[in-house]
């Protein structure tokens, strides 16, 4: 068994992790930790437990301490220094006519390496970039290109919904999406409606994707004959939601039925033939 804690540096962004270390961690304490980019602030989101060796990748880097109160206050200051170090990087792309979209920009709780996040269409060689980033702050710089989805998550908005992104609020994580998911739903096909703020397909068509597929598989198929209490009647349509079927009868008059209330041809001498 191994212990761990469960660390987060961004608001919706990976979990991460750590060993506690015997340091008494409850949820939402700040902590620091050693990364790869040096000292971090980060706070609990999973307070420290057991687990099975095979469930982690080991070895976990140690909890370093529980945030102090200059801790606290130092990443705040580093906040107002990344402002400006995101208008004079904004500067010096324009000055090296780069073709890249400048997105955010972050210190490590030391102040000792400064990571600049940014979009583009295509590769950018920022070698240039990087020289007189380094010369200006003097510190180390790291430049990270990011898709699209990613920059929707760094920059925020709001959805079609009217509510914020999904992805800045509560997905620590990008779960595949494909048009099949919005044909299942019934959905519009039009990119134009289906499509987040990013340009990819919207996350949320993942939400109902799972209850949608079981639901439509209590459903009988569209052209499919069914049996009613007024008579035969044709699959015209159906609403997985309200668990409904919507039938042509041989008037041509169609009727909206709750499932209950309908039965498919050949259901019953299946039945029948099984025994049942």
């Amino acid at each position: 068994m191994a212990e761990i804690v469960g660390i987060r540096f961004k608001k919706a962004g990976r979990v991460y992790y750590f060993d506690p270390a015997g340091i008494d961690l409850e949820v939402n304490d700040y902590v620091v930790v050693q990364t790869t980019r040096g000292l971090e602030l980060g706070y609990v989101v999973i307070a420290p437990k057991q687990v099975l060796v095979n469930e982690v990748t080991m070895p976990l880097k140690p909890v370093v301490r529980k945030a102090e109160p200059e801790d606290i206050s130092h990443a705040r200051e580093l906040e107002e220094r990344e402002e400006e170090a995101l208008i004079e990087c904004g500067k010096l792309i324009s000055k090296l006519n780069l073709p890249m979209k400048l997105l955010s920009a972050e210190y490590n709780l030391e102040g000792s390496r400064l990571t600049f996040y940014f979009s583009a269409e295509e590769r950018v060689d920022f070698r240039e970039l990087v020289r007189e980033l380094t010369n200006r702050f003097k510190v180390r710089v790291e430049l990270r290109q990011v898709g699209p989805r990613d920059e929707a998550k760094l920059v925020g908005g709001f959805g079609r919904c009217g509510r914020p992104l999904c992805c800045m609020s509560f997905l620590s994580g990008f779960t595949p999406v494909s048009i099949k998911m919005a044909k299942e739903q019934s959905l519009p096909l039009n990119p134009m409606k289906i499509s987040g703020v990013c340009g990819r397909l919207l996350c949320c068509l993942v939400y109902e994707s799972e209850q949608y597929r079981t639901m439509k598989g209590k459903l009988p198929r569209e052209g499919q004959q069914v049996s009613t209490a007024m008579g035969v009647a044709t699959v015209v349509g159906s609403n997985p939601l309200k668990e409904t079927v919507l039938v042509e009868l041989e008037s041509q008059v169609t009727v909206e039925l709750p499932l209950s209330e309908i039965k498919i041809e050949g259901e019953h001498s299946a039945k029948r033939r099984k025994g049942g």
